[in-house]
């Protein structure tokens, strides 16, 4: 295919109901605290920092993909009143960069580590960062076949580095848009301000059958601020009642269980030092927390893509779910007649980002309308956005930051 030549853009009908037509449907979102969560994080923190080094140094992003972090949880003794952390969680932050540009070397060490302890402490309230986590940093350099993907000054536009898929979908089901509401709610800072006890690692499983739905939420609780086994179950109810306000916003028919797994008769019961499972019960590891999209969605076509971490310039297990994620909204919130899309990208490593070998739009009209009425405008909207993907790289140095490293106009990273 030359590269000049437009993306050959497919558009079909759906291939199955829209999530809110099903009988059964199952949605999941894991919090910032959560360890996979927190991987991802410090993965995009670190490929922000590598990325803002490099543009400072060369006034473009080089190659990089940190996109393998690995959590391994300490130990700890939780008590009533404030416990200890024994041993500290290890992170490992992995992956490949470009060591050196322009004949200065890159301190590749000290990005991981500050990027990492900006993050942690402006994300997990309860965490000393200085004792309750050790930073390793295991970075090697790409290979230079992948390295000279990467569009240098003057080349040609930056090529894929990997034969992958990705997919977007939009609107968000009534069910996604309640699990993720939840979760915003327990975690926001203006929660965590006013209720100090509730810890940033959340989880929260939503399943719905016909009109009603079960939340289960895991929320960690923060030692320290609970001083008997009444003021955890106090804690437990609050939680419960700032879920349940924040689901009816969208739904009445929502039933909320908090913590389930406790045994209060034995106090074996969800209580941390830290107010995240890391410090003792859970490790965590990149790319098995929330999709680009912010969700866990196994009723939604989904790739598997680790997107934390990647380079955005020539990756496209990055820039493709984030631009696939663009379409469907952009098609949904442009052309009247589509009700809901899904976007599938597929690349070819080698071929220039902006052309995928394949665009398939999914697209469900609104009111009986013929998918021929709606096929040439969804076209142009996939295109449009597609040969937008080379500005994701400025989007990112521009909106990113390291405290909030998933901030993109328009699409919910992780």
């Amino acid at each position: 295919m030359p590269d000049d030549a437009n993306a050959l853009v497919v558009v079909s009908p759906p291939l199955g109901a829209h999530p809110d037509a099903r009988e059964v449907e199952m949605v999941e979102r894991k919090g910032r605290g959560h360890p996979d969560s927190i991987c991802d994080a410090l993965a995009e923190a670190f490929g922000i920092g590598l990325s803002r080094f490099y543009y400072e140094r060369c006034g473009r992003i080089l190659h990089h993909n940190v996109d393998k972090v690995l959590l391994a949880a300490g130990s700890s003794t939780p008590r009533f009143g404030g416990g200890e952390v024994i041993a500290p969680c290890e992170i490992y932050l992995a992956g490949r960069a470009t060591q050196e540009v322009d004949g200065t070397v890159v301190p590749i060490a000290d990005i991981a580590n500050e990027t990492s302890r900006v993050w942690l402490r402006a994300n997990l309230h309860a965490v000393d960062v200085e004792h309750h986590a050790r930073i390793h940093t295991v970075v090697r350099a790409g290979s230079p076949v992948l390295s000279a993907l990467v569009a240098r000054e003057g080349a040609q536009r930056a090529r894929a580095n990997d034969t992958s898929f990705a997919v977007g979908y939009a609107p968000l089901s009534r069910l996604e848009q309640i699990v993720l509401a939840v979760e915003q709610a327990l975690t926001a800072p203006s929660t965590v301000g006013s209720h100090p006890m509730l810890g940033e690692d959340v989880k929260v499983m939503g399943v719905r059958r016909g009109q009603h739905i079960d939340l289960t939420v895991a929320c960690a609780i923060v030692d320290r601020y609970v001083h008997a086994l009444s003021d955890y179950v106090d804690v437990k109810d609050t939680i419960a009642r700032l879920a349940e306000r924040a689901a009816h916003v969208y739904d009445s028919h929502v039933a909320v269980a908090v913590n389930t797994a406790d045994d209060l008769a034995a106090q074996r019961i969800y209580l941390t030092v830290t107010g995240i499972s890391a410090e003792s019960g859970d490790d965590g590891q990149t790319g098995r927390g929330n999709r680009v999209g912010g969700l866990i969605t196994p009723c939604r076509p989904m790739t598997l893509e680790a997107a934390a971490g990647k380079n955005v310039v020539s990756h496209v297990g990055k820039s493709y779910s984030i631009v696939a994620h663009r379409i469907a909204n952009e098609l949904v919130t442009t052309i009247p007649d589509i009700a809901a899309a899904t976007c599938i990208l597929v690349s070819r490593i080698g071929q220039p980002v902006d052309m995928p070998q394949a665009v398939e739009l999914q697209i469900q009209t609104r009111n009986g309308a013929a998918l021929d009425v709606v096929r040439r405008p969804a076209e142009a909207v996939a295109r449009t956005c597609l040969h937008e993907i080379t500005e994701l790289g400025p989007l990112l140095l521009e909106h990113a930051s390291i405290e909030s490293p998933a901030v993109w106009p328009g699409v919910r990273l992780f």
